[in-house]
């Protein structure tokens, strides 16, 4: 699987990127702003896009409805405070940034 990691925060796309890699995914690129993330999905065509919520030029929710790549949203606010947003978006689904690893992006991308 072909991932995109979208972050503001360079430490958390090197650190995501090494624990999605060992877990056997392919990072094909990283962004750090919806803009970024909206003109890289277009470009790479990744299979998935991995989509930090707070970005400095915008939200995660609104990147999302202009990928057409599934996505997943990921945070390190707690899941009961983006609940409602989360179920109405266009995302697989949401994966704290504590627990990211391979097995929870294979998990909700099936």
């Amino acid at each position: 699987m072909r991932v995109l990691i979208v972050d503001d925060h360079a430490g958390f796309r090197r650190n995501a990127r090494r624990l999605l890699e060992a877990g056997g995914l392919t990072v094909i690129g990283e962004a750090a702003t919806a803009e970024q993330a909206i003109a890289q999905a277009h470009e790479l065509q990744p299979d998935l896009v991995l989509l930090d919520i707070k970005l400095p030029d915008g939200d995660g929710f609104t990147a999302a409805e202009q990928i057409q790549a599934p996505v997943i949203l990921t945070s390190s606010h707690e899941l009961d405070d983006l609940r409602t947003r989360l179920e109405r978006s266009r995302a697989r689904g949401f994966i704290p940034k504590g627990d990211l690893s391979a097995e929870a992006i294979l998990e909700l991308a099936r």
